[in-house]
């Protein structure tokens, strides 16, 4: 959709792109991991396993690339699909 959208915006100037997050650790996945049983330290542990950065992300991660976009340095970029899931996808 956001190469769809990218394409038809364009001869308005509106770049289109979308954020793809993957595991971050936020309160709602925090009560998850908490209503399994697992502490804290035990519930990062366990997601860090499945990423290959080896950690889970952190609201920060998002926001960062979602600050790009939003950014002038980002003028050239239109129907990407930004990936933020510390290679989650790529194994």
């Amino acid at each position: 959709m956001a190469k769809t959208d990218a394409l038809f915006y364009a001869e308005d100037k509106i770049r289109v792109n979308s954020i793809h997050p993957g595991f971050i650790w936020t309160p709602m996945v925090e009560n998850f991991m908490a209503s399994k049983g697992l502490s804290v330290e035990e519930g990062r542990a366990s997601l860090a396993e499945l990423h290959p950065i080896g950690r889970v992300g952190d609201p920060d991660d998002i926001a960062y690339g979602v600050l790009y976009l939003a950014s002038d340095e980002s003028s050239f970029v239109t129907g990407s699909e930004l990936v933020i899931d510390g290679g989650y996808t790529a194994r």
